[in-house]
C-alpha cells in the first residue's frame, strides 16, 4: 500500500493501479475497517477503483499521525475478503428512444441488437465506485464482445436513468447531464434523490443486475415512481 498526501487535509491510500475486482474488494474492506475504527479527526472516506481517500480535520489531527494510524490499521485487515454486498435489480427498456445508440453498439460488435441486449443483461456487474455525478455507478465486468468507444462528440444533455457503454465499462446516468457514453437503454427508477431519507438504492461494492422490460412496463414503473 502506498500513502500520499492530498492537500492539507487528505490522505490517499493506494492499493493498486488497475481496474481489478480483487483490488477493489480490498479497497472496500479497508474502507469499512477505517470507518469502523472511528479514528479521531477523520471527516470522510472516498473509496475508488484501487484507492481510498481519507479526509481529515487538520485542527484535530495531522498527516503524519493519521498516516501512521492508517498504516497500522491496514496490517490488521484481512484484505481480499469477499463481502456480502447487495444485489440490486435495475429494470431497463433497451433501444428506441430509450437507447438511441443500441444500433451503433450492435453494428460495432457485428451482431443484432437483441444479442447486445442479451449479453448486456446476462451478467451481474460490480459497482467499483460512484463518481462523475452523485449516484453514477462505474460497473465492471462488461463482456468484451460489446466494448464500444465513447462518442467522438459528447452529448450536452442525457436523460436521467440512461444506461450507457463507455469503452470497457457500463454505467447509469442518475440525473440529466452531459455525457459521452453510448446509450443503449433507460431505467424508469429514480436512482438519486437528495431528499431520500433511507439508505441509497446502491453503494460501491454492491452488484447490479439489469432486467430487460418493455416500453409499456417502463411507463408503468415510471408512473409508480412519480406517485411514490
Amino acid at each position: 500500500m502506498k500513502i500520499k498526501a492530498v492537500g492539507d487535509r487528505g490522505v490517499l491510500l493506494e492499493l493498486g493501479e488497475t481496474i481489478d475486482e480483487t483490488v477493489n474488494r480490498q479497497v472496500m474492506e479497508l474502507n469499512r475497517s477505517i470507518m469502523a475504527a472511528s479514528i479521531e479527526g477523520i471527516t470522510e472516506t472516498v473509496p475508488a477503483f484501487c484507492s481510498v481517500l481519507v479526509c481529515y480535520d487538520p485542527i484535530i489531527t495531522d498527516y503524519d499521525l493519521l498516516s501512521s494510524r492508517l498504516e497500522k490499521l491496514s496490517k490488521t485487515v484481512t484484505l481480499g475478503k469477499k463481502s456480502g454486498g447487495r444485489l440490486v435489480e435495475i429494470p431497463v427498456c433497451y433501444g428506441g428512444e430509450s437507447g438511441p445508440d443500441l444500433s451503433f453498439v450492435a453494428e460495432h460488435a457485428g451482431m443484432k441488437e437483441r444479442e447486445v441486449i442479451r449479453i448486456h443483461s446476462s451478467r451481474d456487474y460490480r459497482i467499483y465506485m460512484l463518481g462523475f455525478l452523485p449516484g453514477f455507478p462505474y460497473l465492471g465486468g462488461l463482456d468484451k464482445k460489446i466494448h464500444t468507444p465513447r462518442l467522438t462528440t459528447p452529448r450536452t444533455k442525457i436523460p436521467a436513468g440512461s444506461v450507457g457503454i463507455g469503452g470497457e465499462q457500463t454505467g447509469i446516468y442518475p440525473m440529466e447531464s452531459p455525457g459521452g457514453w453510448q446509450l443503449i437503454g433507460r431505467t424508469p427508477l429514480k436512482l438519486f434523490d437528495v431528499k431520500r431519507a433511507e439508505r441509497p438504492l446502491y453503494e460501491a461494492g454492491d452488484t447490479i443486475r439489469f432486467i430487460p422490460i418493455t416500453l409499456k412496463e417502463y411507463h408503468k414503473i415510471r408512473l409508480e415512481q412519480e406517485k411514490g
